[in-house]
C-alpha cells in the first residue's frame, strides 16, 4: 500500500489540475452569460467550504487536511458550473450544503461517497425548486452590478432576462422544422444552443488536456460520447418537427462535455476497472439522451450520472466476469 502521505499528494496535484481544466469553460461561459457563472462559483465555494467545515467539526476531525485536499473545492467548482448563471444566492450555498453532507460526509468523507456530490447537489435543488433551476439567462447576461443586483434580489430587476434553452425549446415543440428552429428561435447557435456550443467546445478542451496528463483514462469519456452520439443518429429524423435533434446538436448543447470530462471521471463513485468504465459511461450517454427526450427535464446529465452511480457494483461484476471468460 503507498504510504499515505503519496496519496494525499497525488490527490491534491489532480483537483489542481482539474480546476486549471475548468478554466477554459469558465471563461466562455463567462463570454456567453456574463459574471452570473462567476458569482455562483464563489456561493458555491463559500457554501462548499462552510459545509464541510461544519461537519468536521462536529466529528471532531482536523479541518486542514480535508480542506486542503482541494475535492470540496473541485465538488463546488463542477456544482457551479451546472447550475444556471445568476439563480438565486440562497439556491447554489444549499445545493453545495447539500452537496456536501449528503453526498460526500453522510458516507464518511472523500474516498466514501457512492454519489457524486456535486451532481446529488445539483439534482436535490432541481427537484425542490424546479423553476429557478430552468431559468437560463439570455446569451451575453449581465454586467457585474446587474448580476449582484438579481442574485440578491435587491434593487431594480429586470423584466425579461431569461429564455427556453435549446434542449427545453426543442422538447416542446411541436410544429416547427428543425431549420425553422435555428432560424427563428434565438436559443439555437449554428449546430447546438447559442453560445453553448462554445462552452461545449472549451470543456472539451480542458477535457483533453486532462487526458494528456492522464489524470483520468478514456474509457468513460469516449462510452459517453459514443453512446450520445449514436442514440441521437439512430433517433434522428433530419430536420422534420419530430425530430429530437442531430448528434452533433446533442454533443454541443447541454452540458455534455461537462459531463463527459468532469463529472463521468469522477473517481470515487464512477467505476474503477477499464470494462466498468466504459460500461458507465455507455449508460450516462444513453440515459442522457432519454431524459432529454421523453423526460420532464431538458438536461439529464445530472440525473443519468446518479443513477449510473447505484450500477456501479453491478458494472464492476460484468467486466470482470468478461475479463475471466477472456483470459488465457
Amino acid at each position: 500500500m503507498p504510504p499515505l502521505e503519496s496519496v494525499d499528494t497525488r490527490l491534491q496535484q489532480a483537483m489542481k489540475l482539474v480546476l486549471l481544466a475548468t478554466l477554459p469553460g469558465l471563461l466562455a461561459m463567462f463570454w456567453v452569460y456574463g459574471w452570473g457563472g462567476l458569482i455562483n462559483l464563489l456561493l458555491a465555494a463559500s457554501g462548499a467550504l462552510a459545509a464541510e467545515a461544519a461537519v468536521l467539526h462536529l466529528r471532531k476531525r482536523a479541518l486542514k487536511p480535508s480542506l486542503s485536499d482541494g475535492s470540496s473545492l473541485v465538488s463546488a467548482t463542477l456544482l457551479a458550473l451546472a447550475l444556471p448563471p445568476y439563480c438565486p444566492w440562497w439556491l447554489t450555498v444549499s445545493a453545495a450544503a447539500l452537496a456536501m453532507l449528503f453526498g460526500k460526509h453522510l458516507y464518511g468523507g472523500v474516498g466514501s461517497n457512492p454519489f457524486n456530490p456535486a451532481m446529488l447537489g445539483f439534482a436535490l435543488v432541481m427537484v425542490g425548486f424546479p423553476q429557478p433551476m430552468t431559468q437560463w439567462p439570455a446569451a451575453h447576461g449581465m454586467d457585474l452590478w446587474g448580476g449582484l443586483q438579481q442574485v440578491f434580489g435587491f434593487g431594480d430587476q429586470p423584466d425579461a432576462w431569461v429564455r427556453a434553452t435549446a434542449l427545453d425549446s426543442l422538447r416542446i415543440n411541436k410544429s416547427l422544422t428543425m431549420d425553422e428552429l435555428f432560424s427563428s428561435n434565438a436559443a439555437f447557435g449554428h449546430f447546438g444552443g447559442r453560445g453553448v456550443e462554445w462552452v461545449n467546445l472549451a470543456f472539451l478542451a480542458g477535457g483533453a488536456f486532462l487526458l494528456q496528463r492522464r489524470v483520468f483514462s478514456w474509457h468513460a469519456p469516449v462510452g459517453m460520447l459514443a453512446s450520445l452520439f449514436i442514440i441521437s443518429l439512430l433517433c434522428w429524423n433530419g430536420s422534420g418537427s419530430d425530430s429530437n435533434g442531430s448528434p452533433l446538436f446533442h454533443l454541443l448543447t447541454g452540458a455534455s462535455m461537462l459531463g463527459a470530462f468532469f463529472i463521468v471521471t469522477e473517481p470515487v463513485s464512477g467505476a474503477r476497472s477499464p470494462g466498468a468504465k466504459l460500461l458507465f459511461g455507455i449508460g450516462v450517454g444513453l440515459l442522457t439522451y432519454v431524459i432529454r427526450t421523453w423526460g420532464g427535464y431538458p438536461d439529464g446529465v445530472a440525473f443519468a450520472v446518479l443513477l449510473m452511480n447505484l450500477c456501479v457494483p453491478m458494472l464492476e461484476r460484468l467486466a470482470t466476469a468478461r475479463q475471466e471468460r477472456t483470459a488465457p
